[in-house]
């Protein structure tokens, strides 16, 4: 059974800082893209940041240079730093695991709420 347990989030000040954490379970870990994603209320979701298996990395141009995706292959976890947070990062944020090259191998975890006050 595949599991994805995010923690990590919280309310937080405009200008803090907070990370996230995305343990897996029930996957070879390696061979998964890991990602985060986040939805706001009454939008759509949408990618923050993205780590392959060989560990370059994809970040979504409004978080660039605040936000940092890391892998821990050893403990099957991603991370998302976030530093200089703003009040338009608020959002659930979901982690995603992605099978590189087989089609269907896609899981999500339940979420973890970011809410960053002015």
């Amino acid at each position: 059974q595949v599991k994805l347990v995010e923690s990590g989030g919280a309310l937080v000040q405009a200008g803090g800082s907070l990370r996230l954490s995305c343990a897996a379970s029930g996957i070879i870990f390696n061979r998964y893209t890991m990602g985060w994603y986040r939805q706001a209320p009454g939008k759509q979701r949408e990618l923050v940041a993205a780590i392959f298996s060989g560990g370059s990395t994809n970040t979504a141009d409004s978080v660039k240079g605040r936000f940092t995706i890391s892998r821990d292959n050893a403990k099957n976890t991603v991370y998302l730093q976030m530093n200089t947070l703003k009040p338009e990062d608020t959002a659930v944020y979901y982690c995603n695991a992605r099978a590189v090259g087989i089609v269907g191998y896609n899981y999500w975890g339940q979420g973890t709420q970011v809410t960053v006050s002015s």
